[in-house]
């Protein structure tokens, strides 16, 4: 039987039941999992059942457990079930995970009167037998003719039910008496609480199954197997249908943790217009999109979440893989090709602040299957679809939105909360069929301009500002692209510049390491600008200080900058956790917001002192506003600088007197000088003699004669790939033997082939890494400086092989799976890729 023959509130219910975070499977065995038989000893489960409940028992979050009235031995012998379900046999007395209940003497001394009294009552009658288990008797007469049943029964409920200490659990044709306090609602209970489950569902088809039933609430589901009144909401005929149910819950929960079907970060694509993102994967499906920002909520986040969390797809109706996908050379206009079919999809230009609006064209001459599932909020608000004339109209959401479509007939489908839409279309020979999403509007209307002159505009935008970048001759290709990459993480209407496109891309598959990274770091925009500004591109760096003036001006201080801040410049919300989304691959949990946010890196002040540098040295002028600022960034130096902080990896534990953080102070101070006396500004006296008050504290306290290395912090010999930055940024002569010495002990605890690792020590954070693309770009640099081109030029090469067919790099590299990890694009991974290829140049 398919899933389809179900009843439909049925099957809405296992969807929603499917994408709870932590699921529990429980069912009862004779009648649900095995039909009943006239001999019990020959109940046997149905393969398709054990199979799904053992596929379910594998899946992330997901428990499987059977709850039987039969003696766990006999329970396991009987039933073969794999060692991956839960057993727990005597109504809930006996646990696979150990006898829970220590029965003391006199228990023991009732059972054993129980047990004698028993055969008494039961002897010389025909088709009668008890079943003795660990805690109970059980009474069985399903053999027995009728009349004997009835007379036996009635002898043991007017009789040993009744004594003092016994617990009674009635079922089809027997009675149990228990010596211990138990049926199956508490043993539910019991496993609900040990694998600390969202949601149950319970199956099963006798009264000992009701008190399961009653202790089922909220998002729980019951299901009642067999006619009868049941507190269960829903109703299966037989045990077929409950195979039929388990295969059903199975594919839903596997499709919503999706981690088989996970794309590879690294093939994915980013369409950018310098307000907006979106990712593509390598078969057209948008699978990541969020409005009316790039960190606001996501309309479409299958990529976190799979199909349930919203996608745009576009597939030939009789399937293929494609044959490639590529940007426009030069453009972030993606083209996704099979051998009778083109998909070409961009971000529209020159909308209002408000507006999302992403075009896709279909062309060739074969049949096209196109889904349209949004779900915005994360998927945590129901949609629905209304079908016009023009296209679809997406209803119930806070911003409006429309698909505008003329001439393509929609089937809208639901899955009991969410609505979907389908068609099947053919483009025709220079007539391609075009789908444009409008988001902050619900204008369905023809756009007055040419979809060819829109997507021309949108070309020409990104290709003419391509054209005037100054690009070295090594990677050339690679590093342009890389540079429109790092455009394409510019937020334009505020200046602000994101760390990624993404939030909670895993540092580990199936790990917590997954973080939000689509606000601004006043480090990573500042780097982000000044690697533009070195390819010729200086309107971002005057944007981005901009942006920077304009947090400071809300602020009482310099001294009071945060890290990082929302693309408009204001405080983040608190982070959150959105539990209904399973992750990429499973990767629990996905994070909005960032707590790094709240905490100190003093740091963040080098790098914007080195972006005024660039900037004013590539123009040939210093404005009084930016001088301005390189004074307010040395003033919240000289005030904080002997702080411990929390460091350029925002670890989670208590701040540390970081040697990255104190060298970038020194930066702060060393280039304000350098600046001051280049421009013939007056310089503050004090600022000479701190730039060797911090000089000569790094080198007294952040060198390790122990490891022979410059190391994480002062109060430890743990080495991390930011101390190179001691060398870097010219504290020591790279020629100096301790940096030489460095660069060899951190290869040697941190370099793993093709990849760098920031560290390996403990960050109170369970699981690994990857290797941090930007980390290798020190290195590489670190190489060059230290006269190892030939290292140097190696790792640069497995840098190059590790970005994506089109060009893009995540965060990081796991040099074990040969997978890519982290969010995606990361500015930090492209800006190292410039600098390298430019050093390499040289």
């Amino acid at each position: 039987m398919t899933a389809e023959a179900l009843p439909a509130d049925l099957r809405r219910a296992i969807v929603q039941l499917a994408r709870t975070p932590r699921l529990l499977v429980a069912c009862d065995y004779d009648g649900t999992l095995a039909p009943i038989v006239e001999d019990p000893e020959q109940a046997r489960p149905l393969p398709e059942s054990v199979g799904a409940l053992r596929s379910l028992a594998g899946l992330h979050e997901t428990t499987s457990a059977v709850i039987s009235g039969r003696a766990l031995r006999d329970l396991a012998m009987l039933s073969r079930l794999p060692g991956e379900v839960h057993l727990v046999g005597s109504h809930g007395s006996e646990f696979d995970v150990g006898f829970v209940h220590a029965l003391d003497a006199n228990a023991k001394s009732l059972l054993r009167r129980i047990e004698a009294e028993l055969e008494t009552i039961v002897d010389g009658h025909e088709g009668v037998h008890l079943e003795v288990k660990p805690a109970s008797v059980a009474v069985h007469v399903r053999r027995a003719a009728p009349e004997t049943g009835v007379m036996v029964l009635d002898r043991v409920r007017s009789g040993p039910c009744t004594w003092d200490g016994v617990q009674v659990t009635e079922g089809k044709a027997v009675v149990e008496l228990a010596v211990v306090q138990t049926d199956k609602g508490h043993a539910l209970d019991v496993l609900r609480h040990q694998v600390g489950a969202t949601a149950a569902v319970f199956l099963g088809d006798d009264v000992t199954d009701e008190k399961a039933f009653a202790r089922l609430t909220g998002p729980d589901v019951g299901i009642r197997v067999g006619a009868g009144e049941s507190l269960a909401q829903y109703t299966v005929e037989d045990t077929t249908d409950v195979a039929t149910v388990l295969a059903f819950l199975l594919e839903e929960r596997r499709n919503w943790l999706h981690g088989d079907q996970a794309v590879p970060i690294e093939r994915l694509t980013m369409l950018a217009n310098e307000r907006s993102v979106a990712l593509v994967t390598p078969d057209a499906k948008v699978n990541w999109l969020c409005h009316p920002e790039p960190d606001s909520a996501a309309i479409f986040a299958d990529l976190l979440g799979g199909p349930a969390a919203g996608h745009f797809s576009i597939k030939p109706e009789h399937g293929s893989l494609p044959l490639g996908q590529r940007y426009l050379p030069g453009t972030m206009i993606v083209e996704t090709r099979w051998s009778r079919l083109l998909v070409t999809d961009y971000l529209e230009h020159d909308l209002a602040q408000h507006r999302t609006d992403l075009v896709r064209r279909i062309s060739g001459s074969t049949n096209a299957v196109i889904t349209f599932a949004p779900r915005p909020e994360f998927g945590q608000v129901p949609v629905r679809l209304l079908r016009e004339r023009e296209g679809l109209r997406v209803v119930g959401t806070s911003e409006p939105m429309v698909l505008r479509a003329p001439g393509v007939d929609w089937e809208i489908t639901s899955d009991g909360v969410q609505e979907t839409a389908r068609a099947v279309v053919r483009p025709r020979e220079g007539a391609p069929v075009l789908l444009e999403l409008r988001c902050g509007t619900d204008d369905l209307s023809e756009h007055p301009i040419s979809e060819t002159e829109r997507r021309e505009r949108a070309g020409t935008y990104w290709s003419d500002w391509a054209q005037t970048l100054k690009l070295p001759p090594v990677q050339t290709d690679l590093v342009s692209r890389s540079a429109l990459t790092l455009k394409g993480l510019v937020h334009a209407p505020s200046g602000s510049i994101m760390a990624a496109a993404t939030t909670s891309l895993p540092e580990e598959l199936g790990g917590i390491r997954n973080w939000d990274y689509r606000y601004c770091w006043l480090r990573d925009g500042a780097l982000t600008a000044q690697a533009l500004v070195s390819v010729g591109s200086y309107a971002e760096a005057e944007a981005f200080l901009g942006w920077i003036h304009g947090v400071l001006a809300t602020l009482p201080g310099p001294e009071r900058l945060h890290p990082l801040y929302t693309l408009h410049g204001t405080m983040l919300g608190a982070e959150a956790v959105i539990d209904t989304l399973p992750g990429y691959a499973g990767s629990r949990p996905v994070r909005v917001g960032n707590l790094a946010n709240q905490q100190v890196q003093l740091d963040v002040f080098g790098p914007v002192v080195d972006l005024v540098v660039s900037l004013a040295n590539a123009r040939g002028t210093l404005t009084d506003a930016d001088w301005k600022m390189v004074q307010a960034m040395a003033e919240a130096v000289a005030r904080r600088w002997h702080e411990p902080d929390h460091g350029i990896w925002e670890e989670r534990h208590a701040p540390r007197h970081h040697v990255y953080s104190k060298v970038m102070c020194w930066v702060t101070i060393d280039r304000a000088i350098k600046l001051g006396k280049q421009f013939g500004r007056a310089l503050e006296p004090s600022w000479e003699p701190l730039r060797d008050t911090i000089a000569n504290d790094v080198l007294k306290n952040g060198w390790s004669d122990e490891v022979q290395s410059f190391t994480t912090a002062y109060d430890g010999d743990d080495l991390d790939a930011a101390s190179l930055f001691v060398g870097l940024t010219g504290l020591i002569d790279p020629t100096d033997e301790r940096f030489q010495s460095t660069v060899t002990a951190i290869e040697a605890e941190l370099r793993s082939g093709c990849t760098v690792y920031r560290y390996r020590r403990d960050d109170g954070l369970p699981g690994d890494e990857g290797g941090f693309h930007l980390c290798a770009a020190w290195m590489i640099e670190s190489y060059l400086l230290t006269g190892r081109r030939t290292e140097a030029e190696e790792l640069f090469a497995q840098m190059v092989d590790a970005a994506g067919p089109t060009g893009l790099l995540p965060e990081e590299y796991d040099p074990v799976a040969e997978r890519s990890l982290g969010n995606h694009p990361q500015a930090y991974s492209h800006l190292g890729l410039i600098r390298c290829a430019q050093l390499l140049s040289q």
